[in-house]
């Protein structure tokens, strides 16, 4: 466990925890890892989640598929980035997506009523924990209100636009990669494959943009 100290330091959740308290904290929060597979079920539609995770490596995608096998990418979660907080509340529902690795991944699982309840020995940061996971779910909700301002942009133009926009403020630069290949952008801004690939096409020809894979530029025209 003591290998994803480091790691553990630099998540929003442990902000402000010293390294020498994070091991203890481990111990006190029954802290388990498990690795997966690129491609394997974390979890699946139907599930019931007891512990708050955080991603040590690789990535994630928390994704739905319809009846008819169309797929919606919601989320990707990223190494650091903490998941399964909507579901564990006292009897909450079962998990409404999936959770896939997209490529091998490290999940640090924790006890969420030891996050809840302060231990008897009083650990020092721990109520500093249960502050850094409110501040992190507001963060995650923000996250979630982006996502709805591109989806619910009326053309997939406007949609591409607003989160090539959104990214390229966000790694303040004009090229950049995005972590989606094009089925899975498709998916994550909810439109069709080959209509999102014709408006990429128009955009570069009108000059607004160059692409290459998952590498962008964005142009001031």
């Amino acid at each position: 466990m003591k290998k994803y100290v480091t790691v553990l330091k630099r998540t929003k959740l442990f902000s402000g925890v010293g390294e020498e308290d994070i091991l203890p904290m481990l111990n006190c929060l029954n802290a388990v890892v498990r690795q997966v597979g690129k491609g394997e079920y974390v979890f699946r539609q139907g599930e019931y989640i007891r512990s708050l995770m955080i991603l040590g490596s690789g990535r994630l995608h928390i994704q739905k598929e319809d009846y008819w096998g169309n797929l919606n990418i919601l989320n990707e979660i990223r190494p650091g980035e903490m998941f399964g907080e909507a579901y564990i509340v006292p009897n909450s529902d079962p998990l409404m997506n999936d959770v896939v690795a997209t490529e091998e991944s490290t999940i640090l699982f924790f006890d969420m009523e030891r996050i809840l309840t302060v231990c008897p020995s009083a650990c020092p940061f721990h109520t500093q924990l249960i502050k850094n996971m409110v501040y992190t779910i507001s963060d995650k909700n923000k996250k979630l209100v982006q996502k709805i301002s591109y989806i619910s942009q009326r053309s997939t133009r406007e949609k591409l636009l607003s989160y090539l926009s959104d990214e390229a403020k966000r790694q303040n630069s004009s090229s950049f990669s995005i972590p989606f290949n094009r089925q899975q952008l498709a998916d994550f801004l909810s439109v069709d494959r080959s209509a999102m690939s014709n408006e990429l096409c128009k955009l570069r020809d009108v000059g607004m943009l160059d692409f290459h894979k998952s590498e962008f530029t964005l142009y001031d025209v």
